[in-house]
C-alpha cells in the first residue's frame, strides 16, 4: 500500500498542478514532508487523509488505491453486459504483427493493457502465448473470461485502472490498443517506463494511440477522461529502443452507430538493452 500511496500522492499532486511546497502548505507541514510520502519512505497519518483527498480532488478510497468491483468506471461498462460484442470478433490487424515479429515459438508472456470485451487476448492464447488481461471493466472482463472458456484457452485477467496499475512481473510482449488516451499527458512517462522496465530483453511493445488532428471531429463518445496524444508523441518514449514501426493512419469507425473517423499512431518496438 505505501508504493501505491506514494504513486497516487505525487501523480494526482501534479495533475492538480501543486508543487510540494504548495502541498505541504496547504496541509500544514513542510515539503521535505511530501517528498518522503511520494518516494514511499513514510506515509500521512490518518488524520491528514481526509483533507489530502479533498485538496487533491480523489477520493480517499481512491488514493489509497482501492478500486471497488461494484462501480461503473468506464462508459463501456453498460455496453459491454449485452451478448453481443461491441467490437466485433474480428481480431484487431496488429495481433498478426504480434504473430509476425514475435510467433511463439518458445514460452511467451504476453500482457493485452485494456483487454476491452477479449477478443485480442483470446486471440493471442488461442495462437499459443500465456496471456494476461486486464482491464477496468467488470462487464469487459466477464466476457473475456467467457470468451476464453468457449475457446478452451486460458487467460489471466484482472480488474484494473491503467492509472493505478504498475507492473511488477516481466513480460516478453506488451500490447494494448485503444486504451492508452487515458492517460494525461504528465504521467505518460511514468507510466511507460514501468511497461519498459519489466519488459524482458528483446521483448516487444505493439501499441497504438489516437491522435489529434485538425481535420477529424471529435468522436461521438464524448470521454471527459480520454487525452488524444500528438502526431511523433509516442515514438519519444521509446527513443532507447529498436524502432520497427511507427506509422500513423486515419480510419472510419462505426461502433458507437455514428459514422465517424479516428487518426491512430501505432509503435512496434524491441528492447535491445544487454
Amino acid at each position: 500500500m505505501k508504493e501505491t500511496l506514494a504513486r497516487n500522492i505525487y501523480r494526482y499532486r501534479k495533475e492538480s498542478n501543486l508543487t510540494q511546497e504548495q502541498l505541504g502548505q496547504m496541509l500544514g507541514i513542510s515539503f521535505q514532508a511530501v517528498s518522503k510520502w511520494e518516494n514511499a519512505q513514510t506515509m500521512p497519518d490518518i488524520s491528514l487523509l481526509p483533507e489530502l483527498s479533498r485538496i487533491l480532488k480523489v477520493s480517499t478510497d481512491k488514493l489509497l488505491g482501492y478500486l471497488y468491483e461494484d462501480r461503473p468506471v468506464s462508459i463501456y461498462e453498460e455496453v459491454y453486459k449485452t451478448d453481443e460484442y461491441y467490437w466485433g470478433m474480428e481480431p484487431n490487424s496488429a495481433c498478426y504483427q504480434v504473430l509476425q515479429w514475435m510467433p511463439p515459438s518458445r514460452y511467451l508472456r504476453l500482457l493485452d493493457i485494456g483487454c476491452g470485451e477479449g477478443k485480442d487476448a483470446v486471440f493471442f492464447a488461442r495462437n499459443g502465448y500465456h496471456v494476461t488481461a486486464m482491464d477496468i471493466s467488470d462487464a469487459g472482463i466477464s466476457k473475456t473470461r467467457k470468451l476464453a472458456d468457449r475457446w478452451g484457452v486460458k487467460v489471466e485477467t484482472h480488474k484494473a485502472d491503467i492509472l493505478d496499475y504498475r507492473l511488477q512481473s516481466f513480460y516478453d510482449i506488451i500490447y494494448s490498443s485503444g486504451v492508452l488516451h487515458y492517460i494525461a499527458q504528465e504521467s505518460r512517462t511514468e507510466i511507460l517506463n514501468n511497461y519498459k522496465k519489466f519488459t524482458n530483453k528483446q521483448g516487444m511493445h505493439i501499441m497504438n494511440v489516437f491522435v489529434d488532428k485538425p481535420f477529424i471531429a471529435p468522436p461521438p463518445e464524448h470521454e471527459e477522461n480520454a487525452y488524444a496524444w500528438h502526431s511523433g508523441e509516442l515514438i519519444t518514449h521509446y527513443r532507447d529502443w529498436q524502432i520497427i514501426d511507427s506509422s500513423e493512419v486515419i480510419f472510419d469507425c462505426t461502433s458507437s452507430g455514428i459514422p465517424h473517423q479516428h487518426a491512430m499512431t501505432k509503435i512496434i518496438a524491441r528492447n535491445m538493452s544487454e
